[in-house]
């Protein structure tokens, strides 16, 4: 029998769905709560506290996008998968923006719902290791998802923050688009990559002088690894 590896809440009003998420789930060793409106997924999240939540964002009473939104607000960074019906590349960038970890379109295979989880899960644990990040000007907590320039806040959108938590966490490397979108996005097949432009320029933006940001013409981006 697998080893329990904590309560996976499922937000999912199609129950064929849901029953198919939890069987599989359950054969890899998670508990699983399923709840059918965005209502009281919101209460089981915070009242269960899960180490993970597949949020189907086409919920009756309140969507996917506001239970993710005010889970943020309330500082609940609890891993969020989003799956919904629509297959564009901006829903998918709104999603993760919204906060959420990953992004599944229905129709999709449990085995890749499950492999996307373990995935999201990795990713977030080896995060909190080490949650407090100095680098220069800048102080970023993973654990409180704060970041500080010369102990003033700076505001992130969580996109911006995870890009450059995954650079912090890896000074002195070049990162090419593809691993970035990879690493961060948790894809490799977005046709754009120039989406991580987009997020850079926000970032640098943001940071003024005080960006450890360095692009390597033809390679893609890095962070230093000392003061500049």
């Amino acid at each position: 029998m697998p080893e329990n590896k904590g309560l996976v809440l499922i937000a999912e009003d199609e129950r064929h769905i849901a029953d198919l998420q939890r069987r599989y789930l359950s054969r890899e060793g998670f508990g699983v709560h399923v709840e059918a409106d965005g209502t009281a997924a919101l209460s089981a999240a915070r009242r269960l506290r899960p180490v993970a939540i597949v949020l189907d964002i086409a919920l009756p009473g309140m969507d996917g996008v506001q239970v993710c939104r005010r889970l943020r607000e309330d500082g609940d960074w609890t891993p969020v998968v989003f799956v919904t019906a629509r297959d564009e590349v901006a829903d998918r960038i709104l999603g993760l923006e919204l906060g959420a970890d990953d992004y599944l379109t229905k129709p999709f295979s449990p085995h890749e719902l499950v492999a996307r989880l373990k995935s999201v899960l990795r990713r977030t644990a080896g995060a909190g290791q080490h949650p407090v990040r100095r680098l220069g000007h800048l102080t970023l907590d993973t654990g409180r998802r704060t970041l500080h320039v010369d102990g003033a806040p700076v505001e992130l959108t969580t996109t911006e923050f995870n890009l450059l938590a995954f650079l912090m966490r890896n000074p002195g490397q070049v990162f090419s688009r593809d691993q970035l979108l990879a690493q961060v996005w948790g894809y490799a097949d977005y046709r754009d990559t120039r989406v991580i432009d987009v997020y850079v320029s926000q970032l640098r933006a943001k940071l003024g002088d005080a960006s450890p940001i360095r692009t390597v013409r033809g390679v893609g981006y890095g962070v230093n690894d000392g003061p500049r």
